[in-house]
């Protein structure tokens, strides 16, 4: 039994050293006597074993660049690929009589190539194929990231010479939601005084500390006559004697709060890029060499965005996003021009994120505070009676941007299942119109918004 063992581990070391040593030859051909023979394909740096069916004296390659030849016996020639291309094997018998040309092709090695694909980028329908000297891929793949590392895996084993015949498969199309909220609130307030003292042609004194009364010292027999545009007046006067005295108190406050909200959509190509503006053109004078020429500058809602699916429902976006108005607060005037100024809130940044998922892509919050208090020196520091002779003014303006998008990896449909925001607009019929005064049919969409509540929350809340 021990012989036994021993001789069975004798065998099988033996037949793994020979398996070792015995070199793996990419490809056998046999050249037989008076037929064709066929094209012999060799791997770039592989060896392929050619037997011939009769001996041969001479054998000779076109070109010693492509494949190197060497004999092994009369009748088999190692052949070894050495770069790209074709050339031809000839073999001459003893005679001097042609026994065959063999087309020998030399080409990249794509069984490693193919093997270390699977590896990196498993489950993909990717055929390689070999063409002159450069490799081709074709086939579907899932994504666009997946389709660059096969390119560039490619470029390792046959540098510029890769030809790409691969498509994307899945969504390549991405619509692109933005959201522009914006929350503005102003608060003003405002106290000021005026005192006033007449007696005779005389006597006359004015306290003005940011209010002046209306006239010289805007007493006339016993009435205070506040200025034009005063808001939010009180005037007190009275006499003593010859003596007039005047009193004029002006307190204002004001509110305001704005929202904006701009919600445009756009859909585009993976990789390419898509432009929007809702808005205009404002024209602007510009002076050159020829005069004065008139340059339009677009404001509204703007957005340009370029979209790549990067992985599945993984998608990169490169964004460029606007609002602009024009602010009729601040006017140049130049060259007989008078041009007005822009208000803009814009973004440009990248992002990735997947299917359906939302950004906040910026955010601004912005308090401004002013506080103004101005007096008549001395007088205004008097306890109680100062308040005649002070003015304060208070101003607080907030506001709150917020700028969100979301991506959406969207197909096309039909045209009958999309819906129009005219589709449900029936114009009126005289009877209608004359007589019940609608300016849309019964069923105008119109009608509906106007049924819509709107008692719930909504939009941005500022404390």
């Amino acid at each position: 039994m021990q012989f036994k063992t021993i001789f069975g581990a004798g065998l099988m070391g033996l037949a793994f050293a020979t398996s070792a040593t015995t070199p793996l030859l990419a490809q056998n051909l046999r050249v037989l006597e008076g037929k064709a023979s066929a094209p012999l394909n060799v791997p770039m740096n592989r060896a392929v074993v050619v037997e011939s069916d009769v001996p041969f004296a001479e054998l000779s390659i076109a070109n010693p660049g492509i494949a190197d030849i060497s004999t092994l016996t009369d009748k088999s020639i190692y052949v070894l690929g050495k770069a790209p291309g074709r050339t031809t094997l000839t073999l001459l018998g003893a005679d001097g009589k042609l026994i065959s040309n063999v087309e020998v092709q030399v080409s990249p090695d794509v069984a490693e190539f193919k093997e270390r694909l699977r590896q990196i980028i498993p489950g993909e329908n990717i055929e390689v194929r070999t063409a002159n000297d450069g490799i081709v891929l074709s086939g579907v793949v899932s994504s666009a990231a997946k389709l660059d590392r096969a390119l560039d895996l490619a470029e390792r084993y046959a540098p510029e010479r890769v030809s790409n015949l691969m498509s994307v498969g899945g969504t390549q199309q991405v619509m692109l939601k933005i959201r522009f909220a914006e929350m503005q609130r102003s608060v003003s307030k405002n106290l000021s005084s005026s005192l006033a003292i007449a007696g005779g042609n005389t006597v006359g004194v004015n306290g003005e500390t940011g209010t002046w009364l209306q006239g010289d010292n805007g007493i006339s027999n016993s009435t205070i006559t506040p200025r034009d545009n005063a808001n939010s007046a009180l005037g007190l006067g009275f006499t003593a004697g010859s003596l007039q005295f005047g009193v004029l108190l002006e307190a204002l406050e004001s509110k305001g709060v704005a929202r904006t909200l701009a919600e445009p959509n756009l859909t585009a190509l993976s990789g390419q890029e898509a432009k929007f503006l809702a808005g205009g053109e404002y024209p602007i004078p510009v002076v050159d060499s020829d005069g004065i020429s008139i340059e339009y500058k677009p404001f509204g809602v703007e957005m340009n965005f370029t979209p790549v699916v990067v992985d599945g429902d993984l998608i990169n976006l490169q964004i460029n996003a606007a609002v602009s108005s024009i602010d009729t607060s601040i006017t140049m005037q130049s060259g007989g021009f008078s041009v007005n100024a822009f208000k803009r809130r814009e973004t440009s940044t990248t992002v990735e994120m997947r299917d359906g998922e939302s950004f906040a892509i910026a955010g601004l919050l912005q308090d401004d505070f002013r506080d103004l208090n101005g007096q008549v020196p001395w007088l205004g520091d008097i306890p109680v009676l100062g308040t005649l002779f002070r003015s304060a003014e208070y101003q607080r303006a907030q506001s709150e941007l917020v700028i969100i998008v979301t991506p959406h990896l969207v197909t096309p449909t039909r045209g009958e299942a999309l819906a129009l925001p005219t589709d449900r607009v029936r114009l009126p019929t005289e009877k209608e119109l004359f007589l019940f005064g609608k300016v849309a049919g019964s069923k105008g969409a119109a009608g509906e918004v106007a049924r819509q509540d709107y008692t719930s929350p909504y939009g941005y809340v500022m404390e």
